[in-house]
C-alpha cells in the first residue's frame, strides 16, 4: 500500500515522528527496570535489559537499536505500521464475520480514539455485541499512574471505554485498573469474557494479562505492548504515532473498515 504509507509519512503518524529518541530511550529503560506505569498492566515473562527492549522495538517498530544512543531524533517504519495494520484488519474481519463479543477502550481520549469509534460503528453494524460493562466505576487510586490527585472512573462513549475525572473530562491514562475493572464486573454478573479487546495502553496490558486475544495500537516509547506481543500475550500491536490531531487517523480507520465490511 504505497498510498498509505505516503500518507503516513505525511501526517507523521510514522516515519519521521514527534516522539524523540530520549523519551524512546527513556522509556525502554523504565520498562526494563519493571516500573509499574511502563508496564501497562502486562508483566514480561522474563527479565528484558534496555538492549533487548530496543532491539524488539527495531524489530516491530522500526526504531534505532543502538543501546548506546539514547539522544536525538528516532522513527517509526511505515512499513511496519502497515503490515501490522493488514494483521489487525484480518482479525476485525473475523470478528465481524463470527459476530464476536468485543470490548474496545483507549487511553488517548483525543488521539488514536478516533479509530476505536470507527471500528465500534462498524462492528456493531455487522452484528457484533460490543460490550460496556463497569460504566461508571471508579477504578484508579489517585495519582497511581499519571501523576493526578483524583480518582478516574471509566466512562463510555460511542461504545469505546475511557477514563473520566468526575464525570466532567476525558483523561489520557497509562492504568490497567479500567479493564481490570470491566473484566471483574463481567465476571460478577456471570457474563462470558469478550471474544476480542481492540484497546491501547493499560487497557491493552489487562487485558492480554487476563489471556484474552488482544489488538492494539502503541507509540515507539511504549514498549511494553511490543514486548507482549513479542512474548505470544498480545496478538497484534500497531507501532503508529497514537496521540496526533484526531481527524488525521480518518484513513487508518477507512483502511481497517475496509476489512471488516468486505
Amino acid at each position: 500500500m504505497p498510498e498509505l504509507v505516503s500518507y503516513l509519512r505525511e501526517a507523521l503518524l510514522a516515519g519521521d515522528v514527534e516522539t524523540t529518541r530520549d523519551s524512546n530511550y527513556g522509556n525502554a529503560a523504565a520498562f526494563a527496570d519493571g516500573h509499574e506505569g511502563y508496564l501497562f498492566g502486562l508483566a514480561p515473562l522474563k527479565t528484558w535489559t534496555v538492549a533487548q527492549v530496543l532491539s524488539v522495538m527495531a524489530e516491530r517498530v522500526g526504531i534505532d537499536p543502538d543501546p548506546e544512543r539514547s539522544t536525538g531524533v528516532d522513527r517509526i517504519d511505515p512499513d511496519k505500521t502497515v503490515a501490522a495494520l493488514d494483521r489487525m484488519r484480518e482479525r476485525l474481519r473475523l470478528a465481524a464475520r463470527r459476530k464476536e463479543r468485543v470490548l474496545v477502550a483507549s487511553g488517548h481520549p483525543a488521539g488514536v480514539v478516533e479509530v476505536h469509534l470507527a471500528v465500534v460503528a462498524a462492528l456493531r453494524a455487522a452484528g457484533c455485541e460490543i460490550l460496556t460493562p463497569a460504566a461508571g466505576e471508579p477504578f484508579e487510586r489517585p495519582g497511581r499512574y499519571d501523576g493526578r490527585e483524583f480518582p478516574l472512573a471509566l466512562r463510555y462513549v460511542g461504545g469505546v471505554a475511557m477514563a473520566a475525572e468526575r464525570g466532567i473530562a476525558l483523561w489520557h491514562t497509562h492504568s490497567p485498573d479500567g479493564m481490570r475493572a470491566m473484566l471483574a464486573d463481567l465476571e460478577r454478573r456471570g457474563e462470558p469474557l469478550p471474544d476480542l479487546v481492540f484497546a491501547d495502553h493499560g487497557f491493552a496490558g489487562a487485558a492480554a494479562a487476563a489471556g484474552l486475544d488482544v489488538v492494539s495500537f502503541a507509540d515507539s516509547n511504549d514498549p511494553a505492548l511490543f514486548i507482549g506481543e513479542a512474548e505470544g500475550r498480545v496478538s497484534v500491536t500497531v507501532p503508529i504515532d497514537d496521540n496526533v490531531q484526531p481527524h488525521l487517523y480518518g484513513p487508518i480507520s477507512a483502511y481497517l473498515l475496509e476489512g471488516i465490511v468486505a
